[in-house]
C-alpha cells in the first residue's frame, strides 16, 4: 500500500513540475516597466517595451513643437522625454513602426487612450483634494432626431442626493472627433467644479456634457452640427428636466461648446436666443473657409441683432492665443458680430488649441454663471 501511495505522490509531483515547466516565461524588461515616469520639473519619460519595432514615437494632446525623440536600449524599451510640460491632464498614445498602440500599463485611461496627469502640486485647480465631490453619472436618452438610444454625462455637486434646491443647468460640450467623456475625463470638469464649489466661487448647478459626434454618411463634421441642434432641443433638454431638479426658464440656462462643439453652440444659441443667458464660445468660429456660409451668418446676425443683444446676458469668444488652430477663423467670425452691433466679450488663455486651454475656459466660466 505504502509503494501505491509512493508512486501516486511521486507522479503527481513530476507532472506538476512538468506543469509548471510547461507554462515557465522568461522575464522580460516589461514585467516592472512603468510607461510613464514624471520627474520633478514635470519633465515626463514615455517608456514601451517594443524589442522588435524600428520606430516609435508618442502621439495625443502633446506639445506638438518639442515631441519626444525615443531611442531603444539593448534590453529593448524604447524610451522618449518630454521637458517641462505644463501641469494638465493630457491623452496620449503610442507609435510604434505606423500602427497605433494604446498603452496597456496606463494607470488611468479614457475611451479611447490613456490619460497623463501632470500636478505634481496637488494644488492645482483641476487636481484631485480634500473637498466634498459631486458624482459624475452617465446616463441615456432616446434620441427622437437620430432615432437611437444616446449617452451623455452628468455633474451635479456634492450633496445634491439630499437637496430639494431647483438648479440652473450649462450644458458643456466637446470638440470634433471626441465624445461625452471627454470633457468628464481629459477635460477634469469634475474636480474643476468640485474645487470651485469647494472654494465658494461658483453657484451650484447641474452640468450636463452631451455627446456632440454623430456619424454621418462620408463623415462630414459640418453635416453633425445641424444635427446635433436639433437633437439638443427636441430629446436633451427635455430629458435633463424631465429628470433632474432644474430651472427651466431661460435665466437658468448657459450652454459652451469647444472647437466644432463651439459651432454647436452656436447653431443651438442663434437659432433659439430666447432659451439661453449665457453664451460660451471656445476655440471656434462658423464654419471655416466657407463664404457662402459666412454671407449667410452675416445677413443673420445682422437681422437678428436687437434679438441676440436682448436675451443673451453674457456672450462670451475665447481662444488659446495664436497658437490656436481655430484663431484666425474666430477672429473673422467676431468681424459679422462686431458689423451687426451685437454685444460680446473676447478673452485668450495660453495653451493654444488644447486642453490645456479648455480647462482653464471652464476654471473661468463656471464662476460667472447665473450670477
Amino acid at each position: 500500500m505504502k509503494k501505491i501511495i509512493l508512486f501516486i505522490a511521486a507522479t503527481f509531483s513530476f507532472a506538476a513540475v512538468s506543469h509548471a515547466q510547461g507554462w515557465f516565461r522568461q522575464p522580460t524588461p516589461n514585467d516592472t516597466l512603468r510607461s510613464t515616469v514624471i520627474l520633478p520639473d514635470n519633465s515626463v519619460v514615455f517608456q514601451i517595451y517594443a524589442p522588435n519595432a524600428e520606430k516609435v514615437a508618442v502621439m495625443g494632446d502633446l506639445p506638438w513643437d518639442k515631441p519626444a525623440v525615443f531611442t531603444k536600449e539593448d534590453n529593448g524599451v524604447w524610451k522618449g522625454r518630454l521637458t517641462k510640460m505644463d501641469e494638465g491632464v493630457y491623452r496620449y498614445r503610442f507609435m510604434i513602426d505606423g500602427m497605433n498602440v494604446y498603452d496597456p500599463k496606463a494607470p488611468a485611461a479614457g475611451e479611447t487612450s490613456a490619460l497623463l496627469t501632470v500636478a505634481p502640486k496637488g494644488d492645482e485647480f483641476f487636481a484631485m483634494k480634500n473637498v466634498p465631490h459631486g458624482a459624475v453619472a452617465e446616463r441615456y436618452y432616446w434620441s427622437e432626431t437620430l432615432g437611437a438610444m444616446r449617452r451623455l454625462h452628468v455633474w451635479t455637486p456634492a450633496g445634491y442626493e439630499k437637496s430639494t434646491d431647483t438648479l440652473p443647468v450649462l450644458y458643456l460640450v466637446h470638440g470634433g472627433g471626441d465624445t461625452d467623456n471627454s470633457w468628464p475625463g481629459v477635460g477634469a470638469a469634475g474636480l474643476i467644479l468640485d474645487n470651485l464649489m469647494a472654494e465658494g466661487k461658483m453657484k451650484p448647478m447641474l452640468v450636463v456634457m452631451p455627446n456632440g459626434t454623430i456619424e454621418v454618411p462620408g463623415g462630414d463634421m459640418m453635416a453633425e452640427v445641424p444635427l446635433f441642434a436639433k437633437d439638443m432641443i427636441t430629446s436633451i433638454i427635455p430629458f435633463i428636466e424631465d429628470n433632474y431638479r432644474v430651472c427651466t426658464d431661460q435665466a437658468n440656462r448657459a450652454m459652451a461648446g469647444l472647437s466644432m462643439g463651439g459651432m454647436e453652440t452656436l447653431e443651438v444659441t442663434l437659432n433659439n436666443p430666447e432659451m439661453f443667458s449665457y453664451v460660451w464660445v471656445l476655440s471656434s468660429s462658423f464654419a471655416p473657409g466657407n463664404k457662402e456660409v459666412y454671407e449667410y451668418e452675416r445677413g443673420r446676425l445682422k437681422k437678428e441683432a436687437d434679438r441676440y443683444n436682448k436675451n443673451f446676458k453674457l456672450l462670451v469668444f475665447t481662444q488659446g492665443g495664436p497658437s490656436d488652430i481655430a484663431y484666425n477663423n474666430c477672429k473673422e467670425t467676431l468681424k459679422l458680430f462686431d458689423e451687426a452691433g451685437i454685444k460680446y466679450e473676447y478673452n485668450e488663455v495660453p495653451g493654444g488649441h488644447s486642453w490645456t486651454a479648455w480647462r482653464r475656459n471652464l476654471y473661468d466660466l463656471a464662476p460667472r454663471l447665473f450670477k
